[in-house]
């Protein structure tokens, strides 16, 4: 525990260095736009860029119904969410539609926008980029992610089919701004990503798991935070309440537990803040409905960070379920 609670300790500063928390006007970010007060803002490591504490998931957008995706969208800027998330792959382009036809329209100019490719060669990342770029009908995308890496050997074999060298040539034709990768289940995958990109340093983000569990079994808090946080890369925290499984039903994965993490040990509150007292560029949140992306609303503006302390009282409290690696299902240990 004493160990624990030393590696919090050392991200305590540089969690300090990200977050805005009155609106940031000395950084000349102010707290409202035309559209009403924004959520307090964070860097995004060293684009330069300020990002909303909050996004909107783009993957519910995308299998909700369209009239619940155009209420979440709009609850999510009537609520102050600046930080738009999706991927070519969420309901075979959909959420990108959805965007396309609710978001980028009337609000491009107030947004940060992010979508993925899942492609492992060079022609279909050239073909994934340009149908986003046509379906969320924009000219460029804010920061664009290598998607979903696997293994280490995952990594290897889409830098050798010239994944990267396609995305540099995008960015440099100013279709891309920033560039980042993502990835939920293998945290050495992430490491190998760094490694590989090490002389190039051609990332400007990182997306992954971020929770509670996540620091006992197979961890992408100790394993690649510190070493992307020295890259000075922004963090996009997903999977914060591990995919719904800290609830007790998913219905969509047929998931039943007795003993759900929610609220048997935490709550949704404690959970949520727990990720925000971490140096997370921004927390992104999946929500199927507008009730939903208010309640996580609520929750951001709400943010007190926790001591180190509660963090690892916390951590410590639901360690044994952790380490079951049933509630994180969506980890292999597979190289």
């Amino acid at each position: 525990m004493t160990n624990r609670r030393s590696f919090l300790k050392s991200l305590a500063g540089a969690t300090a260095g990200i977050s805005l928390t009155t609106g940031a006007i000395a950084s000349g970010q102010d707290s409202r736009d035309s559209l009403g007060e924004v959520l307090p803002k964070r860097k995004l490591g060293r684009t330069g860029e300020y990002v909303t504490m909050l996004g909107t998931g783009g993957y519910h957008v995308g299998w909700t119904t369209e009239r619940d995706a155009q209420e979440v969208i709009e609850a999510a800027l009537e609520g102050g969410v600046r930080f738009f998330d999706t991927a070519e792959s969420y309901s075979s382009g959909t959420s990108e539609e959805r965007y396309g036809k609710y978001l980028t329209p009337k609000y491009r100019d107030l947004i940060f926008l992010m979508t993925k490719s899942t492609g492992r060669d060079a022609k279909t990342v050239q073909e994934h980029l340009e149908g986003s770029l046509r379906r969320l009908k924009v000219d460029q995308i804010d920061l664009y992610q290598v998607h979903a890496i696997q293994t280490p050997n995952d990594v290897d074999q889409r830098i050798e089919n010239g994944v990267l060298d396609v995305l540099l040539k995008a960015q440099l034709q100013g279709k891309i701004k920033h560039l980042g990768f993502t990835g939920h289940q293998n945290p050495y995958a992430h490491s190998r990503m760094l490694e590989q990109t090490e002389k190039s340093d051609i990332f400007d983000a990182v997306l992954m798991p971020v929770n509670l569990l996540d620091v006992s079994y197979f961890s992408f808090i100790e394993n690649v935070m510190p070493k992307a946080l020295k890259r000075n890369m922004g963090i996009l925290a997903i999977k914060s309440l591990a995919d719904g499984r800290f609830f007790s039903e998913k219905k969509e994965a047929n998931w039943t537990s007795d003993d759900p993490v929610i609220p048997n040990y935490v709550s949704i509150k404690e959970a949520m803040h727990f990720v925000w007292s971490l140096p997370v560029s921004v927390l992104i949140s999946g929500n199927e409905n507008a009730t939903y992306m208010r309640e996580k609303i609520a929750l951001a503006r709400s943010f007190s960070k926790l001591t180190e302390e509660e963090k690892t009282n916390l951590i410590e409290k639901v360690k044994p379920l952790a380490l079951t690696g049933k509630i994180e299902y969506f980890k292999s240990k597979e190289l």
